[in-house]
């Protein structure tokens, strides 16, 4: 181990972290008052390099995807990330920064015998945040783990953006969590299939008869592809997206050049849009809706969307639905309600999930099948839920949301108080959506607003639009911005005015 005089004092900006070089490790320097905290470089979640991040709040956010850390001790607080920072020594001497370059060593948490056995039923967004938060916390009980793919666990938001762009292999896609995290504890990894789950009884019966009796439960099982009822919707060539198997074999299928349809213009539908254009295929989308996005991101931005679409030689057909595919033994042709029939061997369904929850038993369910929690992600004695099955509270009205980064969120809160804690989820959902090369970000869930204000113009480049209902803001979404949209990631945990917000804007 070597020591490195990196930086001097009066260089740090308290609110940027500064990056350095200290031997062959890269670092961050974090200012908190006179003392100097020093970390790894780059976010453990996806790589981004956080001296472009904030420091807010006593938290260091990342730019990205806004996972968050403590600034004193790099715990991490905020998902997507699942571990901490590494930690390296840190000291100033005579106004000069020096750090090693090594890092810290990590304790581990203290392990209790317990008899307990806790269980985690899918390998998702918030299974697997779940069980990192179990197992981060000592859990020393037995812990399983059951999910119905055979490499569970990773990151399927790589699969509309990266692997049907053929910018990443189906079986590269980022686990996560590492191989060591998973070493601690007693885990054990089932594969296979929930056929019921009793709720009184406390008791798990999988496909193939197996039983697990359970003390406390999560039930992560995210949500099913739907496939609406139309004629030909069956036939070879009809695919959906969801699973690393599903990328695939879509990639298998789609050729540079050839026709590929895709119905639905949601963010599956346009960033599959995307992907396969980068891919080369010949992409025609299929909407409901002249404007994609109009409902969630309002008439101006939607329309921005649809322009970028078009640039990009997305051939769109709409406000139409499908009356029908046809085919023989293979889908051929796809006949829209507006009288078109688009030629094409693959079809893509981006129609929305519905909550994979048919396996409950003992338990009323919302209207949509997905399970009503409390704002401690309980849905009742033992058992909880997170991410797309859960209706839960926000800001006192019942809501599901079905975003990837607020699926992790609830699976942390949920395994924190499977072992006994009182967390709440009052956080600020937050998603991201990659097309054609432009990252759009939206912070909040807006279900009322009436009014929307801009700075910048989304026709022309980076923007940031809040959704207000009057003065009050309710969702802000953006592309760039990302120091605003950093610090309003936790100054939209309390009411925000639009003044306020312009005024962090700057």
């Amino acid at each position: 181990m070597s020591q490195h005089n990196v930086a001097r004092l009066e260089q740090l900006d308290p609110h940027r972290p500064l990056r350095v070089q200290a031997g062959g490790e890269e670092l961050v320097l974090v200012r908190q008052g006179d003392q100097v905290h020093a970390y790894q470089a780059n976010c453990p979640h996806a790589g981004a390099p956080l001296e472009e991040g904030v420091v807010c709040g006593g938290l260091l956010v990342c730019p990205w995807h806004k996972a968050a850390f403590a600034v004193d001790e790099g715990a991490v607080c905020e998902p997507p990330a699942l571990v901490d920072l590494r930690r390296y020594r840190a000291w100033v001497k005579d106004g000069e920064v020096w750090v090693d370059d090594q890092p810290l060593a990590q304790a581990d948490p203290p392990r209790h015998s317990d008899a307990r056995c806790f269980a985690v039923i899918g390998a998702g967004a918030a299974g697997a945040a779940a069980v990192a938060t179990l197992l981060a916390h000592g859990f020393g009980g037995r812990l399983v783990w059951i999910d119905q793919e055979h490499q569970p666990a990773y990151d399927r938001t790589a699969l509309s953006k990266f692997v049907i762009a053929g910018q990443m292999p189906a079986d590269e896609v980022p686990a996560l969590l590492e191989p060591d995290a998973l070493r601690k504890g007693h885990l054990e990894r089932l594969f296979g299939k929930v056929r019921a789950l009793d709720t009184h009884k406390r008791r798990i019966t999988l496909a193939d008869g197996k039983h697990i009796d359970y003390d406390a439960a999560l039930l992560a099982t995210g949500g099913k592809p739907q496939r609406p009822a139309i004629e030909g919707a069956e036939l070879p060539g009809v695919l959906t997206l969801r699973s690393r198997e599903d990328a695939a074999r879509l990639l298998d299928a789609a050729e540079p050049g050839q026709p590929v349809v895709i119905v639905g213009d949601g963010f599956i539908g346009l960033e599959a849009a995307s992907a396969l254009r980068k891919y080369g295929a010949q992409v025609h989308l299929v909407s409901r809706h002249e404007i994609p996005l109009a409902k969630q991101f309002g008439e101006r931005i939607g329309r921005s969307i649809r322009e970028l679409h078009e640039r990009k030689g997305v051939v769109l057909h709409g406000p139409t639905e499908v009356e029908r595919i046809t085919g023989a033994e293979q889908v051929e042709a796809v006949v829209l309600a507006n009288g078109e029939t688009l030629r094409t061997s693959l079809v893509l369904l981006g129609t929305g999930v519905k909550p994979a929850t048919a396996c409950v038993q003992g338990l009323a369910m919302a209207e949509d099948k997905s399970l009503n929690v409390d704002a401690h992600m309980q849905a009742a004695d033992g058992l909880w839920a997170a991410g797309d099955i859960a209706t839960f509270p926000l800001a006192g009205r019942p809501v599901r949301i079905e975003h990837w980064r607020l699926a992790q969120q609830q699976g942390v809160i949920a395994a924190a108080n499977m072992l006994g804690e009182q967390r709440r989820y009052d956080d600020v959902p937050f998603f991201w959506t990659y097309q054609h090369g432009r990252t759009y970000e939206v912070l909040g869930h807006a279900r009322d607003w009436n009014r929307i204000e801009f700075v910048g113009e989304p026709e022309k480049g980076d923007f940031i639009a809040m959704q207000c209902v009057g003065e009050q803001v309710e969702a802000v979404i953006a592309k760039g911005y990302s120091d605003a949209m950093a610090q309003l990631s936790q100054r939209m945990k309390r009411p925000l005015s639009l003044s306020q917000a312009l005024e962090l804007i700057g």
